[in-house]
């Protein structure tokens, strides 16, 4: 458990560290705010590889839903504590440049501005270092790996949110490639963010010979509230994906003459 944090502790900044000092020198034209913001998709979609690399991994291995072991189940819960604290930090900086560069404002300025316009994203992560890790961890007990790596899984959409975003930043979101990032962007987050959940009622009414909808009746109340706690923030954030394509595909307004 010690060594992981520590690896973690180490990689999520130390990637920060070398992909900001990378972007300086092979971009010298841009600007500190550029570099920090790029390099914060960079370890994004670095963590969300390695954890839907996991997901698949422990899926694989589980043959029984409830109680077939993984040890990476656990392991990477104790990886990703770092990437969550690291991640708020990363934020806050990200918005500390932002904020720096047309004006030179308080520090608690700046700060109050992160947490208004980021404490949706701030609770998520706090909720998870505070309420997922010790379910996952201590609470479950030993059983519920496999239901741990679909967890996992919900990472897949990040590195193409990611891209959207850089490509927003280097005002390319005209291009083709924003578009069709976009569309795979909607397709992995509405399968690995939503569809996910019912899947893995599915999976465990499958194996208990059970319907669907006996499912959420047979198994402890808490699993029904933490899957509604972790899929309510997901849902809203979809709503904004599906409202920025629309306004991707929206028809150019016509030029009036005269």
């Amino acid at each position: 458990m010690l060594l992981t944090l520590a690896w973690g502790s180490l990689f999520f900044p130390g990637l920060f560290v070398l992909s900001t000092r990378w972007l300086r020198r092979a971009r010298p034209e841009w600007t500190d705010h550029d570099c920090v913001m790029i390099s914060t998709r960079v370890v994004s979609s670095a963590q969300a590889i390695l954890a839907t690399g996991s997901g698949i991994v422990v899926i694989c291995s589980c043959g029984n839903v409830i109680t077939d072991r993984h040890w990476l189940a656990r392991e990477y819960v104790w990886f990703l504590i770092p990437y969550m604290v690291y991640d708020i930090y990363a934020m806050y900086l990200c918005e500390w440049y932002r904020t720096r560069e047309p004006n030179c404002r308080h520090s608690c300025t700046i700060f109050r501005n992160f947490l208004s316009k980021n404490r949706l994203m701030i609770t998520h992560h706090v909720a998870i270092l505070l309420v997922l890790v010790p379910i996952t961890q201590r609470l479950r007990g030993d059983l519920g790996d496999f239901f741990v790596g679909c967890i996992f899984m919900a990472e897949l959409s990040t590195p193409f949110v990611s891209l959207g975003k850089v490509l927003i930043q280097l005002k390319k979101q005209h291009t083709l490639l924003y578009k069709v990032n976009g569309i795979l962007t909607l397709t992995t987050f509405f399968s690995c963010r939503i569809l996910l959940f019912p899947y893995m009622y599915w999976c465990y009414a499958r194996q208990e010979t059970l319907s669907l909808l006996q499912v959420p009746f047979k198994i402890p109340f808490f699993c029904n509230v933490a899957n509604a706690f972790l899929v309510a923030p997901q849902i809203y954030w979809f709503s904004l994906l599906c409202k920025k394509a629309a306004r991707l595909f929206d028809p150019p307004p016509a030029i009036k003459d005269g």
